[in-house]
């Protein structure tokens, strides 16, 4: 009797990555990838050699070589024999600084916004749809210029804090003056022993982390609600302050006064910074307040109710039960908003703020005659930035999926 056995198996064949569908797919993404890549080779040659013909060769040498500007803004040391280089990173740091403070705001007002779109209150909720219809119905470039003009207008001179015959006061024991120049705040002053205070006030931070997943991990377990306001605020505040009497409080605070024409000391933001990001932050936060407001409406009502029917009040129904589940809705639309701010932080320049795109893709451009280089560069920049908010947000939102057990 003899036994049956399987046909031989052939070997592998190129055949086989057409019409395999097992190799099919990924045939063609490489396909496509290698003409790709064949297609951007091609056009940045081509750019190369008729930049090259035109006795402009592709280079970056010229970064290296005198700014010869002087920038209005700037968080880091900057003069204008600094290089083109050290100016483009204080236009990067310019362009941040906007962003960060543009989406913490905006995302503050959005929050509050949008929730109080849904209040009972007939007045309040009519008041947030205006603004909201206001705000998303005008060119953000015209709010940037409208924040501009008002700071200009309606803020007093220097000189009107001088003397007695002074027209205009300073706020929080002189220590915070508005001008139409610009603002000025305290500005902290280290001396030895600070960094004792520094380390244990960031070290306070990382303690409130752990101390807020501990009080969830044991309210899940117990049902017991801590104090988390309070004993947060205890360990921000609390050690770093005790350390801070024992060495002597060795942290001041320079403040503003008025010498000459002007302010000198303390913190300087331009109006242009503060009209920038004022205007951004609230043509963004009608966005989010829809977003929210969306998020909200996707729960269902009768999470509410029943959060109602346990004696719940309402302020905890929204911030234990109903913005949490919204959240998985509402984050993936506002990942876009807060790139939509970073990018919109480029019409900087109508008000004079010298953000990467003023820098780099403007004075520095115009100087140089580079285009190609800085307009490569600039992209590069604003793709780095958009790319690092996506996969930060991406992570907070893979983080706060509803996960079945």
């Amino acid at each position: 009797m003899s036994a049956i056995t399987d046909p031989p198996k052939g070997g592998f064949q190129l055949s086989q990555l057409i019409y395999d569908t097992r190799y099919r797919s990924m045939t063609i993404q490489i396909v496509a990838l290698v003409l790709f890549l064949v297609g951007v080779g091609w056009l940045l040659n081509n750019a190369a050699q008729n930049l090259a013909a035109l006795g402009k060769p592709l280079g970056f040498g010229f970064l290296g070589e005198a700014a010869g500007y002087d920038i209005n803004q700037k968080l880091i040391e900057y003069n204008n024999q600094m290089s083109h280089g050290r100016a483009a990173l204080v236009g990067v740091m310019n362009t941040l600084l906007v962003a960060v403070l543009g989406c913490i705001i905006a995302t503050v007002l959005g929050v509050v916004i949008g929730v109080l779109r849904l209040s009972n209150n007939w007045i309040v909720a009519r008041i947030m749809t205006f603004y909201i219809e206001m705000f998303r119905n005008v060119p953000v470039l015209l709010w940037i210029v409208l924040m501009m003009a008002i700071f200009i207008e309606n803020l007093p001179a220097p000189r009107a804090f001088r003397g007695d015959a002074a027209t205009a006061s300073m706020y929080l024991g002189d220590a915070v003056a508005f001008t139409n120049r610009g603002f000025y705040f305290p500005k902290p002053d280290m001396f030895a022993g600070s960094m004792f205070v520094v380390v244990v006030f960031l070290l306070s931070i990382v303690g409130v982390f752990f101390f807020r997943r501990w009080s969830r991990k044991r309210q899940e377990a117990t049902g017991e609600i801590l104090p988390n306001f309070w004993i947060t605020l205890g360990i921000l505040i609390v050690p770093a302050l005790v350390i801070y009497l024992i060495l002597g409080r060795p942290i001041g605070l320079e403040l503003p006064e008025l010498k000459g024409f002007n302010f000198q000391g303390g913190i300087y933001m331009r109006n242009s910074l503060i009209a920038l990001t004022l205007a951004l932050a609230l043509y963004t936060a009608a966005f989010i307040a829809e977003i929210v407001r969306a998020g909200i409406m996707a729960i269902n009502k009768g999470q509410s109710e029943a959060a109602f029917a346990l004696g719940l009040r309402p302020n905890r129904t929204m911030s234990l039960i109903i913005l949490p589940q919204a959240l998985r809705v509402i984050i993936p639309p506002l990942i876009s908003n807060y790139l939509n701010l970073t990018k919109n932080s480029s019409l900087a320049i109508a008000v004079g703020y010298m953000d990467i795109t003023g820098t780099l893709g403007g004075i520095t451009l115009n100087q140089t005659g580079r285009e190609m280089e800085c307009l490569l560069i600039l992209m590069a920049i604003y793709l780095a930035i958009s790319l690092t908010i996506s996969t930060i947000m991406n992570w907070y939102n893979e983080s706060v999926k509803l996960r079945e057990r």
